[in-house]
C-alpha cells in the first residue's frame, strides 16, 4: 500500500469544509480500494492556515474546553484566542 502526499492551501477556505476534506483524505476514502478496517489513508500537509475563513459568530461565541479531571477543572479557551495564538490547533480540533 502507497500513501501519498496531499499538500493543501488553507487560503479563503472554510473551517469546516477543509476539515471534512482533510478527513477523507486521512481515512483513506477516496480511494476505490478503501476498507474501513484498515489504514489506509494518506499523508495531509496544510499550509496558510492562518488565512482560513471562520464563517458566521463563531469567532465570538465558539468555546473549546477541557477538563482536568478534579472538580471545577474545565477550562474554557475562545476560538478567538486559540486561532491567534495555535491556529494549526484549532484545524486540528475540527478535524
Amino acid at each position: 500500500m502507497k500513501r501519498n502526499t496531499h499538500t493543501i492551501d488553507a487560503s479563503g477556505k472554510v473551517l469546516g469544509r477543509l476539515a471534512s476534506e482533510i478527513a477523507v483524505l486521512l481515512r483513506g476514502k477516496h480511494k476505490p480500494d478503501f476498507v474501513p478496517n484498515k489504514d489506509m489513508g494518506d499523508f495531509v500537509v496544510v499550509k496558510n492556515i492562518e488565512n482560513l475563513k471562520i464563517t458566521g459568530k463563531k469567532m465570538e461565541e465558539k468555546k473549546y474546553f477541557r477538563h482536568s479531571g478534579f472538580l471545577g477543572g474545565v477550562k474554557f479557551i475562545p476560538l478567538k484566542k486559540l486561532f491567534k495564538e495555535k491556529p494549526a490547533e484549532v484545524l486540528k480540533k475540527a478535524v
